[in-house]
């Protein structure tokens, strides 16, 4: 085999072998695999070498990486999984004393792995390191040796310490998140009926061994399995492929210029430029500030970029208009006392409560309903983090009928007391006439499904297989299942 089509090494270097495996075949293993040919290597020369290397590649079991091989390309990893890969770096240092901050490190992982997460944070713990998270996870928050609460709530009517403590006196705060971690929800027991099926064929992509599936029409279908079992793979790839119609809400940019924000996006904001223009008998191209309406210092951005050369760029709030993006004499026009500035940095709930136009409402509703009632009108769409940008284009899907959706961990970045209000969003797109596909691993949203697809049994070439079929109470009975181990523990806790 050429050299380019073996890890663009050289001949001399695939020519060294250990054990018969030169190091080409060695990164092409799966962890667990490679872990046990690594054991085997008995030369005390290397010894601690091959200790080193076992003790790593050990770490990346524990933390539910099995499935991984060394030569895996970065880029293609998820969040999550590269998050975890940075924890195994920082485990395997000799390093103590250091604060380590993880975001939502149980992104993309199974209830089945989030125990060997929280042993792996108690390592780093017990190492003599700060380790800070940044979490919703009530197993993770449960294994917490200090618990800071924010809240009350989100946007301008957040930003308090509501609770400092341990996780005991946590269950007796009257805070959201002390309140949720004491409810459990419970599992579905009327499903709706299939008006159809989509049909995925013979799918071998990556692990998918020869898989067939039917998913059926106008449903809630979630699709589980462990990180690496051929989730991703089956729908994203082969489902996609196969009905390209389907609209996928992922948690992709939803734009990345600065000019665009949740008024523009929804289309509310052309409502908001006439209702002004009408109540003040001028163009409504004055409200614009990427048309008549725009300070023209920052041409509408609100801030100047100054380039100093070899420097990096540095930004700076507009002198002339401190930073409101319009023109003075725009600001003068008002609507029920509110300039166009003051309009754009109202909160959605705030705008709910200003406008009394149809579209708009509606609009806005539909943002306050999938748990973006904080942002404002005029928050550049940049700032949105991953879970919020598949929010704002779920929002702006309410209205259609007929369609088939995709969706991967909706509930990423969402807090406790958001779930019921993101399962009421989906419901209403399936009782509307349209198929929802989700990908999740979240147990209250397995509870709440019509219809199962369980993929494994494992993760990488252990798993690729559809194990489970049927509806969330069928699935409690299935020995074989880690997600129906996982549920039938959340339902009796």
């Amino acid at each position: 085999m050429p050299a380019l089509q073996r890890g663009r090494l050289s001949q001399a270097a695939l020519s060294a072998k250990i054990n018969g495996r030169n190091i080409a075949e060695l990164s092409d293993m799966e962890v667990d695999d490679l872990i046990d040919v690594i054991r085997a290597i008995n030369d005390p020369e290397v010894a601690p070498i091959v200790a080193t290397l076992i003790e790593r590649l050990q770490h990346m079991v524990d933390i539910g990486l099995e499935y991984l091989s060394l030569n895996r390309e970065t880029d293609t990893l998820s969040g999550g999984e590269s998050q975890r890969i940075k924890m195994v770096k920082h485990l395997g240092s000799s390093l103590v004393d250091v604060m380590y901050v993880f975001d939502e490190p149980t992104i993309g992982l199974h209830p089945h792995d989030v125990h060997r997460l929280n042993e792996l944070l108690q390592k780093l713990r017990d190492k003599g390191n700060t380790v800070i998270v940044v979490e919703h996870d009530p197993e993770v928050i449960k294994i917490a040796d200090h618990i800071v609460d924010v809240g009350p709530h989100a946007g301008s009517r957040g930003g308090t310490i509501v609770y400092e403590g341990n996780f005991a006196n946590l269950l007796h705060a009257d805070t959201l998140t002390g309140r949720y971690m004491k409810q459990t929800m419970v599992l579905k027991n009327s499903f709706r009926s299939a008006k159809g099926k989509l049909t995925i064929m013979n799918a071998r992509l990556n692990n998918l061994q020869n898989v067939s599936v039917d998913i059926p029409v106008g449903v809630l279908t979630v699709v589980t399995g462990v990180a690496g079992s051929g989730k991703s793979s089956l729908i994203h790839q082969v489902f996609l492929r196969q009905h390209p119609d389907a609209v996928v809400i992922d948690q992709s940019a939803v734009a990345t210029s600065t000019r665009s924000n949740p008024a523009t996006y929804t289309g509310i904001m052309d409502d908001i430029r006439k209702t002004f223009a009408t109540s003040n008998k001028v163009s409504p191209s004055l409200f614009s500030f990427n048309s008549k309406g725009a300070c023209e210092n920052c041409e509408g951005l609100g801030v100047v970029y100054t380039d100093l050369a070899f420097l990096d760029v540095v930004k700076t709030p507009c002198e002339v208009c401190a930073g409101k993006r319009f023109k003075d004499e725009v600001l003068a026009y008002k609507l029920h006392g509110k300039s166009i500035t003051e309009v754009l940095a109202m909160s959605v709930q705030e705008a709910l409560n200003f406008f009394d136009i149809e579209d708009v409402v509606r609009k806005l509703q539909a943002m306050s309903d999938v748990g973006l009632d904080y942002l404002t009108l005029g928050q550049p769409l940049s700032t949105l983090s991953g879970g919020e940008c598949q929010r704002i284009k779920l929002a702006n899907e309410l209205h259609k009928k007929g369609s088939v959706y995709v969706m991967d961990e909706p509930t990423t970045g969402l807090h406790m007391s958001d779930l019921g209000h993101l399962l009421e969003v989906i419901n209403r797109l399936v009782d509307t006439g349209n198929t929802v596909i989700v990908i999740e691993h979240n147990l209250d949203v397995i509870k709440n499904a019509d219809w199962i697809i369980d993929m494994g049994p494992e993760g990488g070439n252990k798993g690729g297989k559809v194990i489970f079929e049927g509806t969330p109470k069928q699935l409690l009975t299935v020995t074989h299942s880690l997600t129906g181990a996982s549920l039938r523990s959340s339902s009796n806790s």
